[in-house]
């Protein structure tokens, strides 16, 4: 029995190894089936995978790429020519997902572009593929592009800049200084202009002969198409020109909108310009501006474009379609408006007066003595430096104004004898009056009144080294109100501490290493009439960091006498040309100051004051003196001033 049953254990052994052996088999296959379905898997996913970093790359034609229906040449250039709208910002481009089903799958792209000003566009676009020979192919036939999956292969992607409403430059009392307005660029198209219908618009535009024309000759020679710029005009410049321009074949005048002032020069080169951007805008601006637009170029224009052009926003679309099939937008945001202290006319007074220094560069800065604020920043001529806030000048006598309040501070009196003779000597450096006057044993009323440079030498040898220095910054020549002026590159002046007794002697009347704009004297002048220094302000909202406004008190007996001293100078004294003027008594300091290296040398001219609530502060590049070269100047503002 017992042998019987192992036979019977034996037998059935047999066929569980046997149904063993036929499971390993089938198991094998199934693994050998689905390795298979694997590699093939990967296969497509690399392919998708290769297609994805030639997109990234802008290279399809890379090798290693394949294609189904197209040459790996025709699915590049379909890639140019679709897509070049779009610009040449990065694109990424990743695989996110690849279904296969035998020979065929489809591929998901996550694509992302860089759009013109940063924007980023992202959309997924499905690929297909096709396993082909012993290959995974990307199937490139068909009447869809491979870049996007509403655009088809005859049609293309663009992407356009849109800006929204720019910010207006408002005066003081919230009046646009800088107000959207028509304009007309007048240019010509090199594919149909004749060199005689240049010559003729040559006439028109007051360009110099033949200078268009070699333009259009250039442009023709070379083979581009590209608008040749000429001139812009406002909407009456244009008018009076137009009958003229019509008949001119190839000459065209598109019309579109931006900020303008009053006239062309007002304001210049204070509030700037506006224009097409240029290449070093483009490279600096991280992605602000492109090629082609336009923005604040200079100025306060360009200084204050973000705020005033807000961001520009981005379209993408099907070119061609009608209406458009809008694929992609980021809205524009508008600009914001900003306010000046500036008085529009006071700021016309003060640009009409500098017209009577003709073709010397001049500029005159009007400050509000209430506020401290700048009422005026003019400059002649009206296009180029802002001399008015930039410029560094020797102030001359000028600068006495801050070197006799050091002094009424000290203890003199203005009834004091101070002595006023044709020329001193100091240290072996002579010194001489203007023309070489001399007025005696005089009080120092009349030294001030008829600006005695011999006289304050010999004051200034009571002086420390830094009196000149601290009163002048007192008054807020060099008191750096400058960095919260909010413009860039303005000047607040510089009166070092003496460092000789040549220098202590020169720096009394403005010579020396003394240096100022014409805006710090204004403020000089503004805190003599206020009795109190307070930092001047420009730009008034938004409000500019750091800035501090506080008035600092001076000391009120110098103040009141300096205040009877500047007065003298109009009533008898070198600026005598304003007694009389229309608006009330005048007070102020004529300035003449020697530059240069010549022998006499060149020199120029100052007036500083303020009448009523308006000090001011006038200079003329090269003049023969302040009393009759800057001070009719002055007279003439304060003329316009009260018409």
């Amino acid at each position: 029995m017992l042998l019987d049953v192992r036979m019977n254990r034996r037998t059935l052994l047999i066929p569980v190894i046997a149904g063993a052996v036929v499971l390993a088999g089938v198991g094998g296959i199934v693994w050998q089936q689905q390795r298979g379905q694997s590699e093939q898997d990967r296969a497509a996913r690399r392919a998708a995978d290769t297609f994805a970093r030639a997109w990234a790359a802008r290279t399809l034609d890379q090798p290693g790429t394949s294609y189904s229906g197209r040459s790996a040449a025709q699915v590049a250039q379909s890639f140019t020519s679709v897509t070049r709208g779009l610009g040449s910002g990065p694109v990424a481009v990743t695989v996110t997902s690849v279904n296969r089903s035998g020979d065929t799958g489809k591929a998901v792209l996550d694509v992302r572009w860089s759009l013109p000003g940063g924007a980023t566009w992202a959309y997924t676009e499905p690929v297909p593929l096709k396993h082909i020979g012993n290959r995974w192919s990307v199937v490139a036939g068909g009447s869809r592009s491979l870049w996007h999956p509403e655009v088809g292969v005859n049609q293309a992607l663009t992407a356009a800049r849109t800006w929204g409403r720019r910010g207006n430059v408002l005066d003081r009392n919230g009046t646009p200084l800088l107000a959207i307005g028509t304009v007309h660029d007048v240019q010509i198209d090199p594919a149909r202009a004749t060199s005689a219908t240049v010559s003729a618009l040559e006439k028109v535009v007051d360009e110099p002969a033949g200078s268009l024309t070699a333009k259009l000759a250039a442009a023709k020679k070379s083979g581009s198409r590209a608008p040749i710029p000429v001139v812009t005009y406002r909407q009456a410049d244009f008018a009076s020109r137009r009958a003229a321009l019509e008949p001119m074949v190839g000459v065209i005048y598109p019309r579109r909108q931006q900020p303008l002032a009053p006239t062309r020069t007002f304001g210049q080169p204070l509030l700037g310009s506006y224009g097409p951007v240029s290449a070093e805008m483009v490279s600096r601006g991280k992605g602000r501006y492109v090629a082609g637009d336009r923005a604040g170029v200079s100025g306060i224009q360009g200084e204050y474009d973000a705020l005033l052009g807000g961001t520009a926003g981005v379209t993408a679309t099907v070119a061609g379609t009608q209406p458009a099939t809008t694929l992609f937008e980021q809205p524009a945001r508008d600009g914001k408006d900003l306010t000046l202290a500036l008085d529009p006319a006071v700021q016309a007074a003060a640009e009409k007066a500098l017209a009577g220094s003709k073709d010397v560069p001049s500029a005159l800065v009007a400050v509000d003595v209430r506020s401290g604020d700048l009422l005026a920043v003019a400059n002649s001529p009206e296009l180029g430096f802002n001399r008015a806030l930039v410029g560094q000048y020797q102030p001359g006598s000028t600068l006495k104004v801050a070197t006799t309040y050091s002094l009424l501070g000290k203890g003199l009196s203005p009834s004091a004898r101070v002595p006023c003779p044709p020329k001193v000597t100091v240290d072996g450096q002579t010194v001489k009056n203007y023309e070489g006057e001399t007025f005696g044993d005089v009080s120092f009323t009349t030294d001030f009144a008829e600006s005695c440079n011999t006289a304050f030498v010999g004051l200034s040898a009571t002086m420390a080294d830094a009196d000149v220095h601290d009163a002048a910054k007192a008054l807020g020549v060099g008191a750096g109100w400058e960095k919260h002026l909010g413009v860039a590159n303005a000047f607040g002046g510089s009166v070092p501490v003496a460092g000789s007794k040549t220098e202590k002697a020169a720096t009394s009347f403005g010579q020396a290493r003394t240096l100022a704009s014409p805006a710090a004297m204004a403020v000089m002048v503004g805190s003599v009439a206020r009795g109190s220094y307070v930092e001047p302000a420009l730009i008034t909202s938004p409000a500019v960091p750091g800035a501090d406004r506080t008035p600092k008190p001076l000391q009120a007996r110098a103040t009141g006498e300096l205040r009877t001293l500047m007065r003298e100078v109009v009533t008898s004294g070198t600026g005598s040309v304003l007694k009389g003027v229309p608006g009330g008594p005048v007070s102020g300091k004529t300035g003449t100051a020697e530059h240069g290296t010549k022998t006499p040398p060149d020199t120029r001219a100052w007036f500083v004051g303020w009448q009523g609530g308006v000090a001011f502060a006038v200079l003329v590049e090269e003049g023969r003196s302040g009393g009759t070269v800057a001070a009719p100047l002055a007279k003439a503002f304060l003329a316009d001033l009260q018409r």
